[in-house]
């Protein structure tokens, strides 16, 4: 089992930290303040953060992937509310391959990667939804590696409560 904190070094806990506090700047600037979509996109932000430290606090790996998918999920739902976001309003969705979205891929790698880093994005409705488009796509695939690692880790390994009935008869048998 890892550290209590240990989750907070990953970097896709890091980085659904970025896009759940630019979540709640974007609402604020873009969404209209009491409407459901409002309410959805915070939800599914926070969502997309909290299931990972809950996930890493289980004992057993089952109840670890279970949560990082439930992250996974919630970061997918707040993807498409950005998409839609785009496409509602006009907006052009960037091109993976642009030289916008290659800078905002680009911020990732900087070592000290916090919120303040992508405040420049939040200065127009269509950067600062591109901006999450991008960075939502980029933690989905960590946490999609993350869950294919501990999959083959609990198919080699075993799962805690396997774990706790195998030392349960070593001792039984002693």
């Amino acid at each position: 089992m890892s550290t209590p904190c240990g989750y907070k070094s990953l970097p896709f806990y890091k980085q659904s930290e970025i896009i759940y506090d630019f979540t709640i700047e974007f609402v604020k600037l873009y969404i209209e303040k009491y409407s459901r979509t409002a309410d959805q996109l915070i939800q599914a932000a926070r969502s997309g953060k909290q299931n990972i430290p809950e996930g890493y606090l289980q004992r057993s790996l089952r109840g670890r992937i279970k949560l990082l998918g439930v992250s996974r999920g919630s970061l997918e739902e707040l993807l498409n509310d950005y998409m839609d976001f785009l496409r509602q309003k006009g907006l052009p969705l960037w091109d993976k391959d642009s030289p916008k979205a290659k800078a905002v891929r680009k911020l990732i790698y900087n070592s000290y990667n916090s919120y303040k880093n992508y405040k420049y994005y939040i200065r127009t409705a269509e950067s600062a939804a591109n901006a999450m488009v991008c960075l939502i796509n980029q933690t989905n695939r960590l946490i999609d590696q993350k869950i294919r690692w501990l999959e083959e880790q609990f198919a080699r390994d075993g799962g805690y409560t396997e774990n706790l009935f195998k030392k349960r008869i070593q001792n039984r048998d002693k």
